[in-house]
């Protein structure tokens, strides 16, 4: 499946914003990429797209952020975290199951801990600005929510 192409930071907002608006209760997404690859940016533009006013920052530190909105959004960055067990330590799984979205920066640190069915997310640096987005759907419905993501994107418009 085609990738979607980010030329500016700009860009990562506005798509990030057409991820909010397409967000059911208990999306699962994660987002892998080197450091400065635009992950928190991407959810920054998630946040506005699902009503959030609040700033979105990364949560390398507090592992967790929860923004309150159309849907609750769980920002998890298990950068800092050694062990699986650690997970149980921030409830994670109750987080992922609690009716809100869950975006996961380094989820792929602990694949097993996932849902089968969650979206992944690779932002691979191309350029000075810009930035791949392979979208991966683990089941039925995250590949219908990277099926939609690809359409909504493609489809222009947004131009904030």
């Amino acid at each position: 499946m085609s990738p979607i192409t980010s030329s500016s930071p700009r860009d990562t907002l506005r798509f990030g914003r057409r991820l909010g608006a397409l967000l059911r209760a208990d999306d699962v997404v994660t987002l892998s990429g080197d450091l400065g690859a635009g992950k928190t940016c991407l959810v920054k533009g998630v946040a506005e797209g699902l009503g959030i006013l609040d700033p979105v920052t990364s949560p390398t530190f507090n592992i967790l952020l929860v923004h309150r909105g159309r849907l609750t959004l769980n920002h998890f960055d298990l950068y800092r975290l050694d062990r699986a067990e650690q997970l149980e330590d921030i409830d994670f799984f109750g987080s992922l199951e609690s009716g809100g979205a869950s975006f996961v920066e380094w989820g792929e640190r602990f694949p097993e801990a996932l849902p089968a069915d969650h979206m992944a997310v690779t932002i691979t640096i191309t350029g000075d600005d810009q930035r791949t987005l392979e979208l991966v759907g683990g089941g039925p419905r995250s590949e219908s929510l990277a099926e939609a993501w690809r359409a909504a994107c493609a489809a222009g418009g947004d131009g904030r």
